[in-house]
């Protein structure tokens, strides 16, 4: 028998103490603990990696080498381990064309079903396109009636007579023996005369028969013949009542009214990823570069001379100089002011500006050589000059300028649906009707609201398709419409594509449209994809190790998050959860906590077994809040900024007013300036559009000048009272390996220029530069600062060695003779920030930035550790750190989306408690949040829903976590109650 346990024995990866324990096979099992305790280095970096290497160790030595083979585990043994599948919490590629539909491969599916049930309609007219078989061919001459005279035809591409003459030579030798030539049927014996200097027109004669009732074989072989000749026309030349006609049939799709034709069709013709498919103008993007005019002019209140308008010939003085005198020329034409703001200015004037002056010539100053009148020309506008410049730039400098005051538009050619008109007009037909407002070819122009009684369609092309939300593409792809005949091989596509979007609505995904690109979604929803797509593979006995799949869903949808995992151990899977969320917990069949701190004070199993024990165990901090005995609790807001219904003052809020982007219905939020605001509601409820893709945006534009357009509102009011504005995510703290601690919070700055002051670095005259492991001169020449080595072992994984000239520590030994109370450079990076900081303990320009670093919990963590290293988490919350130790103006607005993730109930007192510094300065906290604890501590909540997409986008309630504890509307209310 197998065993029952995965057993693992001695586990020191990372910050694990030599760990042992059994995790029960064919159940679910949680690991959780604060954050840095060690889960992700079981869970990941010992389970998964060991279960990775096993299965590439099983291969070829061939094959390895094409597989980045997996370093070993430090661990001891493991017994009982499972092939391992990893659906980790990675952030998607922002790859424009990678979407929902191509990442699940729904869209492969799709573009199969319409090459082979579509059908297509002329895009000219959207008349239906028909297309005839060789018997239906057959049938149509059959009937003209029993006697008629019938000249079988292939006709051949205009040629010229040399082509010709080459295919009447072929035509002899395959026994053909008349053509008809421009309109008259010739005897190829008599070899027609051809004129070389004009285009020749010829059909070639397969047959001459009379209609009779045992003339179907022999037609069926003339007009297969035909078409051996030409692929997919077949003429007939007939006597209709005293006079020839032609009558022409095609087996392609095609319109006789118009003579449109479409050739067959491929799945390379719905993809936009081929030349096929692919609009031309766009090349399948969606989206082609636009001149923006409001990055022309980042700041109206500015005037001319003062420098609106942006130039971008900014580098070139000379050329600045005649751009300026330009715009000076078009001013004096319009009679407008050099001193007056931007915003000011005639309209007349400003769209001349943007958009040229057409045909009327203006003076531009400047004069000929020789000639005394000034010249005058038409003013080209600044936005057609800049998309000239830009399509014909050679220099890679004046893209890169011009670059900057354009933003990516819808393109004008496929209206943003990617695919050629010929492949927009194929369609299938359901029984189901879904509204033309949730179509996004058809959707309200940017700033409509979405409404509700559009006219319904049942006929949709597979744009249309996968604009759809999951769940109504579901329903649509269910009830879809086909012939018996096509059911034979259209039922196993339109199986396999229903049951794919069922698993994103089973995941709580039924929100998104399968167009959405993959890089806009967040690590959660990327997750719960591939979550849905192991569901869908229908694997048994396989070990998944997942990170938490909770992310960014409301309580009220991690009830079938949960049924999903249930359905995937069901299947006879072990699924390890790497989770914070108490629901999750509380379905567990097991649970291992991990502790008792973080870093080098984590690492042990503090507790384990089912859910109740858990709660039971006094040793356990996650069981003191699964019991209840301990919970997040909140310090009070000072009063005065809020009236005695703890609703914000007027007058003392920051307001969007108007909100209609995506499917925000027409809404105006208020945030009290100076209090934590939490913005909550349901998966795809409209929280990320309006605190991201509106507020923020129009901060960062307003404060910054940044080049994103916020999304459609009218406006934002309250700006007057904020100074800027931080986000706070949990990103990485630096793209590089070398970045950490110390130098994100700016402390090794001050810490290197105390060892430059010291006596013997002043004698050997070593600056600040000298004690930094990125630039030459102090450090180790051999690793370059890294203390390790890369050994590139071909098809075997890279091998990472300490540097043996260094030992690991970074600077060369010149470098290390500089001591600071007996500890040099190094030994410092090696200190945890609790350490240093008892170090560092007179200085006042190092200890306030260590010491706001362990105030958040982070005492643990070593000044020099590499910031890949990091959690989540604790990136966060060295941003966070890095935030408080600047002085307070008490006007800065923070935003933070999700700060939980990651962070177990105890880390999160530790970030409430850092929030809540950041607004008892003064400061105003925006939070889009689930966990309720976190948001029964907040001052104000704005909640969105009643559901997600279109369901979703009204503020359902505002007010005190009291006061949407006791609204019925409010789905959030219902949770804190």
């Amino acid at each position: 028998m197998p065993e029952d346990v995965i057993r693992v024995r001695g586990a020191r990866q990372h910050n694990l103490q030599n760990i042992d324990v059994d995790i029960p096979r064919h159940q679910l099992v949680v690991l959780t603990g604060v954050s840095g305790s060690g889960k992700s280095s079981l869970a990941f970096d010992t389970l998964f990696a060991e279960g990775q290497r096993r299965y590439v160790q099983s291969l070829s030595a061939y094959a390895r080498q094409f597989l980045g083979q997996m370093e070993k585990p430090d661990v001891d043994f493991i017994e009982g381990l499972s092939p391992a599948v990893a659906i980790e919490q990675v952030h998607s590629n922002p790859n424009p064309r990678s979407t929902i539909a191509t990442v699940t491969e729904i869209y492969d599916y799709l573009r199969v079903l319409y090459a082979v049930a579509g059908q297509p309609y002329d895009p000219g007219t959207g008349e239906k396109l028909h297309r005839s078989t060789p018997p239906e061919i057959a049938d149509k001459v059959l009937a003209l009636g029993e006697g008629t005279r019938v000249v079988v035809l292939s006709p051949q591409p205009p040629a010229s007579a040399a082509d010709i003459r080459t295919l009447f030579e072929k035509l002899k030798r395959q026994g053909f023996v008349r053509v008809r030539l421009n309109g008259t049927i010739a005897e190829l014996e008599d070899s027609p005369a051809l004129d070389d200097a004009e285009t020749q027109n010829v059909q070639i004669v397969i047959d001459r028969l009379v209609v009779r009732p045992d003339s179907r074989q022999r037609l069926m072989e003339a007009i297969e013949s035909s078409l051996h000749w030409n692929d997919r026309e077949v003429q007939f030349l007939v006597n209709l009542d005293g006079s020839e006609e032609i009558l022409s049939y095609t087996t392609a799709f095609a319109n006789p009214r118009t003579g449109y034709t479409i050739e067959r069709l491929t799945p390379q013709h719905f993809s936009f990823n081929t030349h096929l498919g692919a609009c031309p103008a766009c090349e399948g993007t969606g989206t082609k570069p636009t001149p923006d005019a409001t990055l022309l002019v980042p700041d109206e209140t500015k005037s001319l001379k003062d420098g609106a308008i942006k130039a971008w010939w900014a580098r070139h003085p000379k050329v600045k100089m005649i751009f300026n005198q330009s715009v000076e020329a078009l001013a004096r034409h319009f009679g407008a002011s050099l001193d007056t703001p931007f915003q000011d200015l005639p309209q007349d004037f400003k769209h001349a500006l943007f958009h040229g002056t057409g045909s009327e010539a203006i003076s531009t100053g400047w004069q000929k050589a020789g000639n005394k009148r000034s010249l005058a020309k038409p003013f080209e506008g600044l936005l057609p000059e800049i998309s000239r410049l830009y399509e014909s730039a050679e220099s890679d400098a004046l893209r890169s300028a011009l670059s900057r005051l354009m933003n990516p538009q819808p393109c004008a050619t496929c209206a943003g649906m990617r695919l050629k008109p010929e492949s927009l007009a194929v369609k299938l037909s359901s029984r189901f009707s879904v509204p033309s407002s949730q179509l996004s070819s058809s959707a309200p122009a940017k700033g409509k609201q979405l409404t509700e009684n559009s006219e319904p369609r049942t006929d949709l092309n597979i744009h249309d398709f996968t604009a759809l939300q999951v769940r109504d593409a579901l329903e649509w792809i269910r009830h879809l419409e086909v012939t018996d005949q096509q059911k034979v091989y259209v039922g196993e596509l339109q199986r396999e594509i229903g049951k794919r979007i069922e698993f994103l609505e089973q995941v709580g995904l039924g929100y998104l449209a399968l167009n959405r690109e993959s890089g806009t979604l967040s690590g959660g929803e990327m997750q719960r994809i591939r979550l849905a797509s192991q569901i869908g593979a229908g694997l048994a006995g396989v070990l998944y190790v997942l990170d938490e799949p909770s992310i960014g869903l409301h309580p009220r949808d991690n009830e079938r998050l949960i049924q999903t995992l249930l359905r995937l151990r069901d299947l006879g899977n072990t699924v390890l959860v790497v989770e914070h969320d108490e629901a999750t917990m509380r379905a567990a069949d097991h649970i291992i906590e991990l502790g008792p701190g973080a870093g080098h004070l984590g690492g042990k199993i503090t507790a384990q077994g089912s859910p109740a024990q858990i709660a039971a165990n006094p040793n356990s901090i996650t069981g003191g809040y699964l019991s209840g005995k301990k919970r997040i609790e909140a310090i009070a807001l000072p009063q005065d900024l809020l009236t005695e219904n703890r609703e914000p003052r007027t007058g003392n809020s920051l307001v969007i007013h108007g909100a209609t982007e995506h499917n925000l219905r027409n809404v105006t939020a208020a945030f009290p300036l100076g209090a934590f605001t939490c913005v909550t509601g349901p998966s795809g409820s409209g929280k990320s559009t309006l605190v991201d893709d509106i507020l923020m945006r129009a901060l960062r534009r307003h404060f910054y000048d940044a080049k994103e357009i916020p999304g459609a509102h009218e406006k934002i009011t309250g700006l007057e009272h904020l100074d800027k504005v931080v986000v706070i995510d949990q990103s990485p703290i630096g793209r590089s390996p070398r970045s950490n601690p110390a130098t994100y919070t700016g402390a090794f700055g001050p810490i290197r220029e105390l060892f430059a002051q010291l006596p013997l670095a002043r004698m050997r005259g070593y600056d600040a530069g000298r004690f930094s492991f990125n630039t030459p001169g102090g450090r180790c020449e051999k690793c370059e600062g890294d203390g390790l080595i890369k050994i590139d072992m071909h098809f075997l994984a890279d091998v990472y060695v300490t540097c043996e000239s260094c030992k690991g520590r970074r600077y060369g030994a010149e470098t290390l003779e500089i001591t600071f109370k007996g500890k040099n450079i190094a030994d410092v990076l090696d200190m945890t920030v609790t350490e240093a900081l008892r170090f560092f303990d007179r200085s006042t320009t190092i200890s306030p930035k260590l010491r706001t670093l362990e105030e958040t919990g982070l005492g643990y963590i070593k000044l020099g550790q590499s910031g890949a290293s990091l959690s989540g988490g604790e990136a966060q919350r060295i941003k966070l750190s890095a935030e408080l130790a600047k002085r307070s103006t008490g006007r800065t607005l923070y935003v933070l989306d999700e700060p939980t993730t990651g962070l177990h109930s105890a880390d999160i007192q530790t970030l409430l408690g850092v929030l809540l510094r950041l607004r008892d300065a003064g400061n105003t906290l925006i939070v889009i949040e689930h966990h309720t604890d976190v948001i029964r501590c907040a001052d104000w909540i704005i909640d969105l829903g009643p559901g997600g997409g279109t369901e979703g986008g009204y503020v359902l309630a505002t007010g005190t976590p009291k006061q949407i504890a006791a609204n019925e509307k409010s789905v959030t209310g219902r949770f804190l109650r």
